[in-house]
């Protein structure tokens, strides 16, 4: 089951790394092409629309590290995720009129939390011994 939990967490993670990466590829050679890294970019839009998905690539990149020390990387990715979660739903909140736009950052964070949550239990088994 542990070698279960472990691989599915991986192959879980690597999807999502290579996204993270095709998608900062893909600002990168705009920003390399254009000088400008979203040109449909709203100009003056508050700074707190950022910390989501910057918390979210940094969440990322903690299932990046998890591949090699399970403990740290899950910690990072769910800590920038519960950082992330108030930032949400202050900033969009969750109402009966909720618009179905909106859904797709709470999917994301979603999705991302899921092998970080994998990633610390396998950690906590690893640390507990299996007698017990």
């Amino acid at each position: 089951m542990i070698k279960w939990l472990r691989w599915t967490a991986r192959i879980w993670s690597v999807f999502l790394i290579a996204y993270a990466l095709l998608m900062l590829s893909g600002y990168a050679w705009n920003w390399i092409t254009t000088g400008i890294a979203d040109p449909h970019a709203v100009e003056e839009y508050p700074f707190i629309e950022n910390l989501p998905p910057l918390f979210f690539f940094l969440s990322i990149l903690g299932l990046g590290i998890a591949w090699k020390r399970e403990g740290l990387g899950g910690i990072i990715s769910v800590a920038f995720l519960l950082a992330s979660l108030p930032i949400l739903l202050i900033h969009w909140p969750i109402t009966e009129r909720f618009p179905r736009y909106l859904y797709a950052p709470y999917g994301i964070w979603l999705i991302i939390l899921i092998p970080g949550i994998l990633f610390l239990i396998l950690w906590w088994f690893r640390k507990k011994p299996l007698n017990q």
